[in-house]
């Protein structure tokens, strides 16, 4: 039966006249009479204004990394709003919680604090140019890095088939200066000999090298470490600085992210999601020759860098990720939860794989899965997106984009929520199967 958004429509229409497409982020529009808007949320569990209630995997594409309204890390924000709030001033704690972070991450020497993934990224960004001269930079096809002009552009893969020269670059939008599109330059995943090529091309041009070793837009695609451990190479050889987009992967899939995964350093890392479990803040950290250009040279700065109440939050998170059991303990959950999963689809012979890291993991509706975007583009997802809508009807929230991944809090597994979850994946597939059915046998009437 069918979940009734009838409040949330209402609401919508309402919205819609103060509110282009109704809400504060594109992301957050599933189209008319299938946008969603939130009541409250606990936990692992999430309610919207017409009751409905949902487990839910998205997390805010990530952040909740503990869950909903954790009483720990919102009595710790409650004394940090005692504290007072902005002040265009610093405190003792901004340090405490630098130190934690760069103890949990070697290649985080020193470290600012931001507001946001995109301001983390954009101040990396502009270290790079200011440490190398160089003003253009690349970035890996499918990753995605925040909405700021130099990186909202994308390899237009659609347009795109193998034996073909290089896809075509596009800006994601309108409003973005066609002057920067000749600063960006686009590789594929884990093709470390077209890295290569690249850079041997235009390596006097190129300052930064953008990726997300865990591709957390694009189902969670993942860099082999060979592959990582090259491209750290190439940026040594040619003078390019390494930025590690660890928004979505910092806190989450190891204590030291994914740098500690694959046992490598950044010269400049990114992180925000998990660091303060949904509060808002961020952090662009890395070598301190490069950091220390900060006030002598390179601007950066915000009112509102380092309230109070985030940054009170952001240290307990990260004292409890880093001092407790919860990151094996949403592992657990995560590989528990494919397990079931995997046993579903296959006693129904249906392709299928992971990829990513439990914690973050990408279901593929394929086997062997993609290893870059270029495949990925040309696999077939429709059965994710035909499924996902039959998941939101039963209780389970997922991103109807099958790009993005399932994230995992630690209160998924303190709330009991996988009999629940795994009974709905399991209804929502066989309906899934019966709608299909149905149409290709009225497709198969039509035609005779």
């Amino acid at each position: 039966m069918p979940r009734s958004l009838q409040q949330s429509n209402l609401h919508h229409q309402k919205a819609l006249g103060k509110l282009p497409l109704g809400v504060s982020s594109n992301f957050r529009y599933w189209g008319e009479n299938k946008t969603i808007y939130v009541d409250h949320a606990r936990g692992s569990r999430l309610w919207d204004i017409d009751g409905n209630e949902y487990v839910d995997y998205r997390l805010g594409y990530g952040p909740g990394i503990l869950g909903y309204a954790d009483p720990r890390v919102d009595e710790a924000a409650r004394k940090g709003m005692e504290v007072g709030g902005v002040f265009a001033l610093s405190t003792k704690l901004e340090f405490d919680v630098a130190e934690r972070i760069s103890n949990m991450v070697p290649a985080a020497e020193l470290v600012r604090f931001s507001n946001s993934g995109t301001e983390a990224v954009m101040a990396a960004l502009r270290l790079a140019r200011a440490h190398t001269g160089k003003d253009s930079h690349i970035i890996v096809e499918g990753g995605y890095h925040g909405m700021f002009d130099s990186v909202l552009w994308y390899a237009d893969i659609d347009e795109w088939e193998p034996g073909m020269d290089d896809p075509p670059i596009e800006a994601e939008g309108e409003g973005i200066p066609s002057l920067i599109k000749k600063l960006t330059h686009f590789t594929p995943l884990n093709d470390s000999n077209y890295l290569e090529d690249l850079l041997k091309r235009h390596h006097q041009d190129i300052g930064a090298f953008l990726i997300e070793p865990i591709m957390g837009n694009s189902c969670s695609i993942t860099a082999n470490p060979e592959y990582v451990h090259a491209a750290r190479e190439l940026c040594d050889k040619y003078n390019v600085v390494m930025i590690v987009d660890e928004v979505k992967t910092g806190f989450r899939v190891a204590r030291g992210g994914v740098q500690e995964l694959m046992g490598f350093k950044a010269d400049l890392c990114t992180f925000a999601k998990a660091l303060g479990n949904g509060y808002p803040i961020s952090a662009v950290a890395g070598r301190e020759d490069i950091m220390r250009q900060i006030g002598d040279g390179v601007m950066h700065g915000g009112t509102y860098t380092c309230h109070s109440v985030t940054l009170a939050a952001a240290a307990k998170t990260l004292e409890i990720l880093d001092e407790t059991d919860a990151l094996e303990t949403i592992a657990d959950y995560g590989s528990a939860l494919q397990a079931g999963i995997h046993e579903i689809l296959a006693a129904r012979g249906i392709p299928h794989s992971f990829v990513g890291h439990p914690s973050m993991g990408g279901l593929i509706f394929d086997d062997p899965p993609p290893d870059n975007y270029r495949a990925w583009s040309s696999s077939d997802y429709s059965f994710y997106d035909k499924m996902a809508p039959e998941l939101h009807d039963r209780g389970v929230l997922c991103e109807p984009d099958s790009r993005e991944p399932l994230f995992i809090s630690e209160a998924h597994a303190k709330d009991n929520s996988l009999a629940h979850t795994l009974r709905a994946f399991e209804q929502s597939v066989d309906v899934t199967l019966e709608k299909r059915a149905a149409k290709s046998k009225a497709k198969t009437r039509k035609s005779a």
